[in-house]
């Protein structure tokens, strides 16, 4: 995509770098527009975007079921990306930006090395006009950026545009780069240099790919971090002695569901003996028909991770714990051990439980497991 050319290397040391729409040209940040919040724009083709059906309820339920939700939509394993949720484009429908983990670390780098490591970062591609219909191109330098009606995006050398094109449907074009074939454009439009500034804005609203562990996050003073060291120190140990008291507490709570589980079963059915496996005793007992209703996956599924993580008591405290649909959620608040989190994973698969397991800059541990 062309930018504005009174660009500037974010090595020029007539003017330290705090702020300003930026882009990546290979190795070296360059400055678009000046007096806009710190914003990288980073290269549209290292990053897959994704329109996915998340009809939840909250930001933090879609978050979690992000990874269950595209992992069939993806070539790499969910846990060697970064995925970044992104806003609505459509009733329940959410824009996910999908990105290797090392691509992130590196603009990382290159953004504290020049100064802005707080800069927001998004997809060069989202600065483009989102089209009513059709598409949106920006062809410059051998590569053409393409940016849907859906709200979506990608990038693809020149050469393979029309392919891209032709297999799309011949959508309609509207070109705000290099002319392109006539029988492929429809319009063409100019991007207004000093358009790049609100362009960035919007982007930013639509798909800011910091967060999770890349999160942008303030630097505490040095005296507060000492005693912010201290107190993580104390926490700890206090959740060690702790620890074992949460795994009863989970097991008490699954415990206590299908002793209820059994007097309704029993009230329901008088004489009927139930089994060891309460779940399938229940759904044997259900007349045949699509109008049975299939006993919820909570205790079963509590009961699984509860006995799995028993070996690892001493190392986490139970901080919260949710159920919807087919996902449980624990929050975990966890020991200084940074292979805790490859630990949990490693046993939760040897028990047979499908789980994702992701470790925050802070030390929390989310376990997300599924019943299905």
């Amino acid at each position: 995509m062309t930018m504005s050319p009174n660009t500037r290397g974010a090595s020029d040391p007539s003017e330290p770098p705090a702020a300003g729409v930026w882009t990546l040209a290979g190795d070296r940040l360059i400055i678009a527009a000046r007096d806009w919040p710190a914003t990288i724009l980073v290269p549209t083709g290292q990053v897959r975007l994704l329109a996915v059906d998340l009809p939840l309820p909250s930001h933090a339920r879609r978050v979690a079921a992000l990874p269950f939700a595209i992992e069939d939509r993806i070539a790499e394993p969910v846990d060697s990306v970064h995925l970044a949720l992104g806003g609505q484009i459509a009733p329940g429908r959410y824009l996910v930006g999908v990105v290797r983990h090392e691509a992130m670390a590196r603009w990382i780098a290159q953004a504290e090395e020049a100064g802005i490591g707080h800069a927001a970062m998004v997809p060069e591609v989202l600065t483009l006009p989102r089209p009513a219909e059709g598409w949106a191109v920006s062809q410059a330098g051998g590569r053409a950026a393409v940016r849907d009606a859906e709200g979506t995006g990608f990038e693809v050398p020149a050469d393979l545009l029309r392919p891209a094109w032709e297999a799309a449907g011949r959508p309609g074009v509207t070109s705000y780069g290099e002319r392109l074939p006539d029988d492929m454009q429809k319009g063409a439009a100019t991007l207004d240099p000093s358009a790049v500034g609100p362009g960035a804005g919007a982007a930013v609203a639509t798909l800011d790919l910091r967060q999770g562990a890349y999160a942008v996050r303030k630097t505490a003073r040095s005296g507060l971090w000492r005693k912010f060291v201290w107190v993580a120190a104390i926490g700890a140990a206090a959740h060690a002695v702790i620890a074992l008291g949460d795994v009863i507490m989970l097991r008490n709570i699954a415990d206590r569901r299908e002793a209820e589980a059994r007097a309704t079963a029993s009230l329901a059915a008088p004489g009927v003996t139930l089994g060891d496996d309460l779940a399938n005793s229940i759904t044997g007992m259900l007349p045949a028909g699509g109008g049975a209703r299939v006993p919820q996956p909570f205790v079963p599924l509590v009961t699984r991770v509860s006995g799995a993580l028993g070996p690892l008591a001493g190392a986490f405290a139970v901080r919260a714990m949710t159920f919807e649909g087919k996902l449980l959620t624990l929050d975990l608040d966890a020991s200084p051990d940074t292979e805790l989190a490859s630990r949990i994973e490693a046993t939760l698969k040897a028990a047979g439980i499908g789980a994702r397991v992701v470790r925050s800059p802070e030390g929390a541990i989310r376990i997300t497991a599924s019943a299905a």
